[in-house]
């Protein structure tokens, strides 16, 4: 994959680097915000799904127990062979695509569900995602996005978040406001039948910084932003001291659409 660009690169790196944290130890092991979503899918006779972005293969593999017929796509091939090794050791049959998100590789209408969980944030043009996913997508087709977002009336406690991600692992872009996924879905021709915000606690602030191997430079403005947030971000985020732990609550957005 010669062709990618700067920032396609810089989550290529990343997540070659670290697919060893992401097992059955981590936080997106436990798929029950998959499972919720998928509770509100409309029925359909087809089980073509493609999981983009699918780092260790967590949500992916929750459909293949689910009776979908599943393509694990990814960026990174470090976390492509710990995808197939997770479907090997569960007995389950899933196909795997090195591709980036914004470039499909799939003729129109190859598939009947698309998801995307907690990756988005890393891609370098959100809009032609969801433009590849809607011309993906089968009519009758759903798209599940799963990822960290902002309300859109909290641009103080967003553009904190944003600063933290940044420094947390550099190959961070941006999260999405559940206002912007929505206009770019109806600009790429897709109904939003579902978008809704759930907070969702953290391990401790350490966790997460070892997950993504943040630099010790890094960590230190890290905690430094955390000392010092503004009330917006404090509340919105419920940032606290737990028996000497820092502690905070993830916004996640969990976004349905269908094609028509």
């Amino acid at each position: 994959m010669s062709d990618l660009d700067a920032i396609q690169q810089s989550a290529q790196a990343q997540f070659d680097r670290q697919s060893d944290r992401y097992g059955r130890s981590h936080i997106l092991a436990d798929v029950r915000d998959v499972e919720a979503a998928l509770a509100r899918l409309p029925a359909t006779a087809n089980r073509r799904a493609l999981d983009v972005a699918t780092g260790a293969g967590h949500t992916g593999l929750c459909l293949a127990r689910h009776g979908w017929q599943v393509t694990l796509a990814d960026i990174s091939p470090a976390m492509l062979d710990k995808a197939a090794g997770a479907a090997r050791g569960a007995g389950l049959h899933v196909e795997t695509r090195q591709h980036t998100a914004e470039a499909m590789p799939y003729p129109d209408a190859s598939f009947d569900l698309v998801t995307c969980r907690v990756a988005a944030h890393h891609f370098s043009s959100p809009e032609k995602f969801v433009r590849e996913t809607a011309r993906v997508l089968a009519p009758g087709g759903a798209f599940i996005l799963i990822d960290g977002s902002v309300a859109d009336n909290e641009p103080v406690a967003e553009e904190w978040i944003h600063r933290v991600e940044k420094l947390r692992d550099p190959s961070h872009q941006r999260f999405g406001t559940p206002g912007t996924w929505t206009r770019l879905c109806e600009m790429a021709g897709l109904r939003v039948i579902h978008a809704a915000l759930e907070p969702m606690k953290q391990p401790d602030l350490n966790w997460y910084l070892e997950v993504a191997g943040t630099l010790p430079e890094a960590r230190a403005q890290i905690v430094e932003l955390v000392r010092t947030a503004p009330a917006e971000a404090r509340a919105l985020f419920r940032i606290a001291d737990e028996a000497g732990a820092i502690m905070w609550w993830w916004q996640r957005l969990t976004l349905i659409a269908t094609k028509s």
